[in-house]
């Protein structure tokens, strides 16, 4: 052992222990404070650009949906150009003849 182990021996034995010498005190709760509070704004932050990902996603397959409508002559939403009506149809309602 070194001389410097020796001496940290020799003053970890002659102090004693008290338990409630060791509290936090509000530096420890200003300290936990901080991350928690820095740990929500990361939270917001995160979930605010993923919504906006999403989003920036969602409009660019509806302008690429309606490039692709453009081309080739169809109406993007299945309208009266593509075939499918504009309004759902009930089945419950039978279409009135004339």
């Amino acid at each position: 052992m070194t001389v410097i182990q020796q001496l940290g021996l020799v003053l970890l034995a002659s102090e004693e222990f008290d338990p409630n010498d060791v509290t936090p005190t509000w530096i420890g709760f200003a300290i936990t404070f901080l991350v928690a509070a820095a740990t929500v704004l990361l939270i917001l932050d995160m979930t605010r650009r993923m919504r906006r990902t999403r989003y920036r996603g969602e409009v660019k397959e509806k302008l690429e949906a309606e490039r692709l409508a453009a081309e080739t002559g169809e109406h993007p939403d299945g309208g009266p150009d593509g075939g499918a009506p504009d309004e759902p149809v009930d089945p419950d309602v039978t279409p009135r003849a004339g």
